[in-house]
């Protein structure tokens, strides 16, 4: 794994990395969003891995989860904490920049430098909070379209990511089909069930229960730390597994009994408080709200995928894992038959691990076998059975 210490010693590391702003959408020529509204001057974050080659073939797009960023591989000057997908990302690594650009870029709404809730609303001179519009999984690919095109990339050898990165990936093939050779959607689904929705709600009521929320309107006062801590809480449960819970927590105890307290007893219940209180120190309470919508809101169910009055001819690798029950794979194989339905080269699999829904994150070994050898088949034109060093 990366760091700026070992950047010399560090096999597969992409090393140094600047984070970079693409402003758009100024008016009067704002981005139409699909809520009829429209929103401009749109800045999107962004980190690019590797050389774009002389025909501009060889581009491939990351696509972040629910709470990701564009700090995808390597690290930043000054610091060492390694880019989220740092472990895939790299020379010889599944995503191999001797061989491919890689793109990584914040979504719209979120918080790391792309425009969201607490952007500074041109209008009013103040944070948008609630004036910013509701924003969905298409409008957030069709921003990252007009950051394609200002790289000057005519069609991706590929999209891909996991969580709601594969809801990206999935609507980038229904909105631009002509623009991607392959996807690789790994642990989503075509829509969210009534549990997925049901347990996003309690997420936004946490948020908004909390009075400091103030309405959305937070930002001189400060973040509303409990509701947002709680609802990290409640959705860091649905990333594990029972298995990987006992595994890790079991029921052991921090101080070795019972302190017939409200405090945490269990080794599980300190860890989800600290995982809930580091995560407010790095996101925007407003942002969770307007994403957790977006992706209830995302539906590409009943042949809107695609279909055989509209078919495409870019190929699929869709990634499952055996223990993830936050996104299962019986939806990834209602993805695999919609696109069998609609004619399209489509590969699945459905990796054994136990670590929940977490899993696309850490699972690296046989996933990059799959996606190593699916994107060289893809960028060669023909299987390439190459020999790669472990």
């Amino acid at each position: 794994m990366c760091c700026e210490k070992a950047l010399a010693a560090e096999d597969g590391c992409v090393g140094l990395v600047e984070t970079q702003y693409y402003t758009f959408a100024h008016p009067p020529d704002e981005l139409k969003l699909e809520c009829g509204k429209t929103m401009g001057p749109v800045t999107l974050a962004y980190e690019t891995y590797g050389r774009l080659n002389a025909d501009n073939s060889n581009a491939i797009l990351i696509v972040h989860a629910l709470t990701g960023d564009a700090h995808a591989a390597g690290v930043h000057r000054g610091e060492n904490n390694p880019g989220w997908w740092d472990d895939m990302i790299g020379p010889g690594k599944a995503f191999d920049t001797d061989r491919y650009f890689v793109i990584c870029s914040n979504v719209i709404g979120g918080c790391k430098g792309s425009t969201g809730p607490a952007s500074i609303n041109p209008k009013t001179g103040k944070p948008y909070a609630l004036d910013f519009p509701m924003i969905t999984v298409a409008d957030m690919v069709n921003a990252q379209r007009r950051l394609v095109d200002h790289l000057g990339i005519g069609r991706l050898l590929s999209v891909a990511g996991g969580s709601m990165g594969g809801m990206q990936v999935l609507q980038w093939v229904a909105s631009y089909p002509e623009r991607v050779r392959s996807a690789i959607p790994i642990a989503t689904a075509l829509k969210h069930s009534p549990q997925q929705i049901a347990f996003n709600e309690v997420v936004r009521q946490s948020i908004m229960a909390d009075p400091e929320w103030r309405q959305g309107h937070y930002y001189e006062y400060g973040q509303p730390a409990k509701g947002l801590a709680v609802a990290r809480m409640i959705g860091h449960i649905t990333f594990m597994s029972d298995q990987s819970m006992e595994e890790k927590f079991s029921r052991k105890l921090k101080n070795g009994d019972y302190s017939f307290r409200f405090g945490a007893d269990f080794e599980v219940e300190g860890y989800l408080r600290y995982r809930g209180e580091s995560f407010v120190k790095r996101f925007d309470a407003n942002s969770y709200l307007y994403i957790t919508k977006a992706v209830d809101y995302f539906d590409l169910s009943n042949g809107k995928l695609v279909s055989r009055d509209r078919p495409v001819d870019s190929r699929f690798l869709v990634i499952s894992f055996k223990s993830d029950w936050l996104y299962p794979p019986v939806q990834s194989l209602e993805i695999v038959r919609s696109l069998q339905a609609g004619l399209t080269d489509v590969t699945y699999c459905e990796i054994g691990s136990t670590y929940g829904h977490d899993a696309f994150l850490v699972e690296v070994g046989e996933q990059t076998q799959l996606i190593r050898h699916f994107l060289e088949k893809t960028f060669y034109g023909y299987d390439v059975l190459v020999s790669h060093d472990a």
